[in-house]
């Protein structure tokens, strides 16, 4: 039987994977604050005193121009290098009210809600996403896991599953709104969290039957049988997962697969990228995307 004490390093590395696999579309940017806390919240009195003269030239620009979506977006990565957690707030309120078509604005601004222990506000924040779109992914899995948190797993799962029940309505209301294989994949990992085996594996079968070219739900097979301790059953869903996945998850699916020898997180795999984008990159400025364009920093 597979060590309990191993448990924990396949819960993690199964949610990163739900992560990249699904496509969450804000992680870089608050992922690369995280993954740097010590450089971020200790930069050297050069770089502090440049940070914060440009920080100072993007408030210049917004006390007269509150909606200038460049300053606004100059003044964000500017927090988010300084490693300022709480001044990121506003500026993501500002960004979130001027984008309503932009979700992941508001996303992001739950995500940092969150992280400043305002669990309620990112509660509401993500509600807000699911109330015009109630297939978001990032919302759900933003919200779900914040449910977990709270040690309110029936709420998670009831989320996931009203948002599968009403899918099909919503898909005829607008076509492509809720992607169900996600929202399985997601459900199958709040199941797995819960330790709630039997029915983490009849979710990922049912996905498996909808959309059997997928690779995510048979790899979630794979990692529930591998934590269960049943390597035969698991060894060749990662196989068939391997197959299907985009070239650039196939080495992440083979560490994946031998993650039951991993002894400590650092010997734990790192989830890719993909093809992920923050809100704060590309220089692309079609209509109703963000841009980056870099706004004018006045000097006082």
């Amino acid at each position: 039987m597979f060590d309990k004490r191993n448990r924990w390093i396949i819960t993690s590395i199964m949610g990163m994977a739900a992560l990249a696999f699904i496509g969450l579309s804000v992680l870089p940017l608050l992922g690369a604050f995280q993954s740097t806390p010590q450089v971020a919240a200790s930069p050297t009195a050069a770089g502090g005193d440049r940070l914060e003269t440009e920080a100072r030239g993007y408030e210049l620009v917004l006390q007269r121009e509150p909606d200038n979506q460049a300053a606004l977006r100059g003044l964000l990565e500017v927090r988010v290098e300084q490693g300022n957690v709480e001044a990121l707030v506003p500026v993501l309120e500002q960004l979130a009210a001027a984008n309503p078509d932009q979700p992941d604005y508001t996303v992001l601004l739950a995500q940092v809600k969150e992280q400043v222990g305002d669990l309620e506000g990112a509660a509401q924040s993500y509600r807000s996403v699911l109330e015009t779109r109630p297939g978001d992914v990032n919302a759900l899995k933003g919200l779900s896991a914040l449910l977990l948190e709270q040690e309110r797993p029936q709420a998670a799962i009831g989320l996931l599953e009203d948002t599968l029940q009403t899918a099909e309505e919503a898909n005829q209301i607008q076509p492509g709104s809720v992607d169900t294989a996600s929202v399985q994949v997601l459900l199958g990992e709040v199941y797995f969290k819960q330790e709630q085996y039997d029915s983490a594996i009849a979710t990922y079968d049912r996905a498996i039957q909808d959309s059997p070219e997928d690779f995510r739900p048979i790899l979630g097979k794979a990692l529930v049988l591998q934590a269960q301790g049943r390597i035969d059953e698991a060894t060749p869903l990662f196989a068939s997962a391997e197959a299907l996945a985009p070239d650039q998850y196939k080495d992440q699916i083979q560490q994946l697969a031998a993650a039951p020898e991993a002894t400590s997180p650092a010997d734990a795999p790192i989830t890719p990228s993909g093809d992920a984008v923050s809100p704060l990159e590309g220089n692309e400025s079609e209509e109703g995307e963000p841009s980056v364009d870099e706004a004018p920093v006045e000097e006082e």
